[in-house]
C-alpha cells in the first residue's frame, strides 16, 4: 500500500490493543480504510483465547435471525443492533470464505469451520490482518493510555524488555476481552486502561461458568452427563430461569451446556444474597399424570422384580444409589409391593433432583466475562467512546455476554469490524 509522500501526514495511525477476534478484526479493517495499525498484543502470539474457544472446534456463530439472536444477550442485546446492522452472519461467512475457510452449520444453528480446528480460523486472521499492512507487535502490554485535551494522543507500552515506550496515536482501539482464562491473556486491561480516563466498569463476574453445589452429591455423581433434561433455578424461592438441554456432575457441582447458559443469573443472585437451588426433571418429556401411569405400567409388568432392578429402565447406573437414598424405598423391595406414596416420591424425585448452590467457579474457568464497559458511554453506530474522541472499543471488554452457541464471537467480530470501519468518518 503506497501513498502520495505530501499526503503522508493525513494518514491516521491507529493503535489496536488486543489480538483477539475483536482485535483482529478492527485492525484489519481500520488499514484497510486507509489508517496505518499497530496492534499490541502482550502474550507472544495473538489468538490465544480464540484458539480454544468451542472446545477447540470455534464456534464462529450462529444461523440464528436477528431478534432470537439479539434476544441471547438479554437486554444489553439492542446495543448490537448498529453493528449487526452493518456486519451480520451472512458478511461474516462471506469473509472467512474470502480467506478460504469452509464452515459446516450443526445442531442448534451453531456454525464452525469445516475443519474443526480454532487454529486455523487464527492463522487466517493473524495472515489476514498482517496482508492488510497491520503490524503486530507481540509481547508489549500496554499500561496506560495518554490524552491531549480529551482526546487520544497515545499509549504508553511497557516492552518484554522491560523498557518504557511512548506511542503517539490519532485513534486507539481497545480490545483487550474481558478477564475469563487469564492465561490466554485475558486478565481485565481493558477495564483498567477504561476507568483510568474516567470510564464507568459495570462490576465484572464470570459467565457462562460451572457451579458449586453443596454437599458431595455432585461428587458421587461425578463424570456424568445427562441429556434432554429440563433445569430450573430458583432464588429465594422464586424461579429465574427456565432451560433444557445436557448437563454434566463434576467433583464439585454442576457444568454442562444448560448449566454454563443459566450460571450468570445464579452467579447475580448467589452475588446478592439470595438462596439459590437448581431443580433437574429427569422426565421433561412427560407431566407428572403420565409419568405416574408410566411407573404404575412398569411397576405392574414387573412385579416381582426388585425395584432397584427395575430402575435400571428409568436412570443411569450411577444415579440408582443417589435415587435410592433420596426416595427411601428399599432397593430390594419388589415392585408389587411398593405404595402410592412411595411412587409418588419417586415421581416428584424424578421431576425434581435438586441442588443449593453456593458458589461458582472462578474466571479461570469462566467462558467470558459478564460486565464491563458502560454501554451508555459508547457509540454503538461507531463504538467511539463518548468521553474520549478517537478512543473505541470492541468485543468482550464492553458490558455484553450472550449465551453459549456463537453469540458471543460474532459479537466480538462485529464490533470490531464496526470500530475498524468507523475510523475515517
Amino acid at each position: 500500500m503506497s501513498y502520495d509522500i505530501h499526503n503522508i501526514k493525513m494518514i491516521p495511525r491507529v493503535i489496536v490493543i488486543g489480538g483477539g477476534p475483536a482485535g483482529l478484526m478492527a485492525a484489519g479493517q481500520a488499514s484497510l480504510s486507509g489508517a496505518q495499525v499497530i496492534l499490541l498484543e502482550k502474550m507472544n502470539r495473538p489468538g490465544r483465547k480464540l484458539a480454544i474457544t468451542g472446545k477447540g472446534r470455534c464456534n464462529l456463530t450462529n444461523d440464528t435471525e436477528l431478534s432470537e439472536f439479539l434476544a441471547h444477550f438479554g437486554q444489553n442485546g439492542r446495543f448490537l443492533r448498529g453493528a449487526f446492522h452493518r456486519f451480520f452472519v451472512p458478511e461474516l461467512l462471506e469473509f472467512f470464505k474470502q480467506l478460504g475457510i469452509q464452515t459446516v452449520t450443526e445442531r442448534g444453528g451453531r456454525i464452525f469451520p469445516v475443519s474443526n480446528d480454532a487454529n486455523e480460523i487464527v492463522m487466517a486472521l493473524v495472515n489476514w490482518a498482517k496482508a492488510t499492512g497491520v503490524i503486530i507487535r507481540p509481547n508489549t502490554r500496554v499500561e496506560q493510555l495518554v490524552l491531549a485535551e480529551s482526546r487520544i494522543g497515545g499509549v504508553v507500552v511497557k516492552n518484554q524488555n522491560f523498557t518504557t515506550e511512548k506511542l503517539k496515536a490519532d485513534a486507539v482501539i481497545i480490545a483487550t476481552g474481558g478477564a475469563s482464562y487469564p492465561g490466554t491473556g485475558s486478565t481485565g486491561d481493558g477495564y483498567r486502561l477504561a476507568k483510568a480516563v474516567g470510564h464507568s466498569i459495570v462490576p465484572i463476574r464470570p459467565a457462562l461458568v460451572p457451579l458449586v453445589t453443596a454437599g458431595n452429591l455432585a461428587a458421587r455423581l461425578q463424570g456424568l452427563s445427562l441429556k434432554n433434561v429440563g433445569v430450573k433455578v430458583f432464588s429465594d424461592n422464586k424461579k429465574i430461569a427456565d432451560e433444557f438441554g445436557e448437563m454434566l456432575f463434576t467433583h464439585f457441582g454442576l457444568s454442562g451446556p444448560v448449566i454454563l447458559t443459566i450460571s450468570k443469573l445464579a452467579v447475580d443472585a448467589l452475588n446478592a444474597q439470595q438462596k439459590v437451588r437448581i431443580s433437574i426433571d429427569l422426565k421433561p418429556a412427560l407431566d407428572d399424570q403420565k409419568l405416574d401411569l408410566r411407573l404404575q405400567r412398569d411397576f405392574a409388568q414387573h412385579g416381582k422384580m426388585q425395584f432397584k432392578t427395575v430402575l435400571k429402565e428409568l436412570l443411569p447406573q450411577k444415579l440408582i444409589p443417589v435415587c435410592l437414598d433420596q426416595v427411601k424405598i428399599p432397593p430390594d423391595k419388589t415392585c408389587n409391593q411398593i405404595t402410592s406414596e412411595e411412587r409418588r416420591r419417586l415421581r416428584l424425585w424424578l421431576k425434581n433432583f435438586t441442588f443449593d448452590v453456593i458458589g461458582h467457579r472462578g474466571f479461570d474457568e469462566a467462558i467470558i466475562t459478564a460486565g464491563g464497559v458502560a454501554l451508555n458511554e459508547v457509540d454503538s453506530q461507531t463504538m467511539q467512546s463518548k468521553i474520549v474522541q478517537g478512543l473505541y472499543f470492541a468485543g468482550e471488554v464492553l458490558d455484553i455476554d450472550a449465551d453459549t452457541g456463537g453469540y458471543n464471537l460474532q459479537a466480538a467480530f462485529s464490533t470490531g469490524w464496526l470500530a475498524g470501519q468507523s475510523i475515517r468518518r
